[in-house]
């Protein structure tokens, strides 16, 4: 059975307008089977109020699985290496907040977010992803410690601590600036083509998707071109 895991990313009060637009434009694709990753304060300025995380609760009610994204989904750390700084840069505007942090901060992070997502939920949070699919070589190692099931980056799912359970790049799409806008199209365009014969295909939406037309439309070609694979939860990785 191929399977298809959708989830919408950076979900916080402050684009709650639109996370409601996106699970709009996927229900006819996958119903309610998707993930939302929940950022506990965005930029800390957009808190998760009372009243967003009875809208969390519902959605968890329906089945939607919940991850821990980040605490704050910025970068407020001071790089080392060439390689962390281009990725701090040119990967993602400055919201890579895993990336540069140590194992104990990102751990105190990590938890944090974990328990205020399963107070809200009353359920265990399905993982952890990084803001921008980022990690340092201590925050990978801090989520094991922290107790998540699953994490997920770029090119792969596994069970921290454990072994990879789904490989292959994410479909996602990036809306920041005109050139991004186009080198996703064409990226999500031709993997549509190349991820066809996979077992496991992962598409990742984000609250700016909503703004640019030619972006929810590539979206919809994209779950299309995927018809074949049933929506499935992240949590059934763990069952092989």
């Amino acid at each position: 059975m191929k399977r298809l895991f959708a989830s919408i990313h950076d979900v916080s009060p402050r684009f709650e307008g639109e996370v409601d637009r996106l699970l709009d434009h996927l229900a006819p694709h996958v119903g309610r089977r998707l993930a939302m990753l929940v950022v506990p304060d965005h930029w800390s300025s957009a808190p998760i109020t009372p009243a967003f995380a009875a809208r969390l609760r519902g959605w968890s009610d329906e089945g939607i699985e919940m991850f821990v994204h980040g605490w704050t989904h910025r970068d407020d750390s001071r790089h080392a290496g060439a390689a962390a700084g281009f990725k701090a840069r040119h990967m993602t505007a400055g919201e890579g907040e895993f990336l540069g942090l140590s194992h104990d901060e990102a751990l105190r992070r990590m938890r944090r977010g974990k328990a205020l997502v399963e107070d809200i939920t009353g359920r265990a949070a399905t993982g952890f992803i990084a803001p921008a699919w980022l990690y340092s070589d201590g925050a990978r190692a801090a989520l094991a410690d922290a107790g998540f099931a699953l994490a997920e980056d770029h090119a792969r799912v596994w069970r921290p601590g454990g072994g990879v359970v789904a490989r292959g790049p994410v479909i996602t799409w990036a809306s920041r600036t005109r050139m991004r806008q186009l080198s996703s199209l064409a990226a999500a365009g031709a993997l549509r083509h190349a991820l066809q014969p996979l077992r496991n295909v992962r598409i990742a939406v984000h609250p700016g998707d909503t703004g640019v037309a030619g972006l929810l439309d590539s979206i919809t070609a994209t779950f299309a071109a995927f018809r074949r694979h049933r929506p499935a939860a992240y949590a059934d990785l763990l069952a092989g």
